[in-house]
């Protein structure tokens, strides 16, 4: 089956799975020669993770298992990408983590938007619409270049 907008003959793989190579000609600010991919990566992860605390207060993996469900397995966050990028936006003031007891009556962190989280999700979602906006101009192009 093909993966989610992808073509016939390629495996269904979720789509945080799928990444471009970097392009050779693609370098960094410090010019490693390390592709965008990265923090591409991470502020998709970043606005779903703000867009998921947006809700109400959440633990780490009930954040994970809302993106996760609310995209029909086709987002999965994983504990390596989760974490960190709860901790970055921690330092960043964008959300604020207590402790508390989960669902399963066990100790778990919990994380909650903080204004500026908002502030910070309510420019990134205007960001990301433009983006799939521009992508999609493209992708549904019905004229060759000339």
């Amino acid at each position: 089956m093909a993966a989610p907008g992808g073509l016939a003959g390629e495996p269904d793989l979720p789509l945080a799975n799928l990444c471009l190579p970097p392009h050779p000609t693609h370098r960094s600010e410090q010019g490693t020669g390390v592709g965008t991919d990265l923090e591409f990566k991470r502020g998709a992860i970043e606005l779903l993770i703000l867009k998921t605390l947006s809700w109400g207060p959440m633990h780490g993996y009930a954040v994970a298992r809302w993106i996760q469900d609310t995209t029909d397995d086709a987002l999965r966050v994983e504990e390596g990408s989760l974490y960190p990028a709860l901790h970055r936006l921690e330092d960043k003031g964008a959300i604020e983590a207590t402790w508390g007891v989960s669902e399963n009556k066990r100790q778990a962190k919990f994380y909650v938007l903080t204004p500026r989280g908002r502030q910070s999700l309510r420019a990134e979602i205007d960001d990301w619409t433009r983006f799939a906006a521009a992508i999609a101009k493209v992708i549904g192009a019905t004229r060759q270049p000339a």
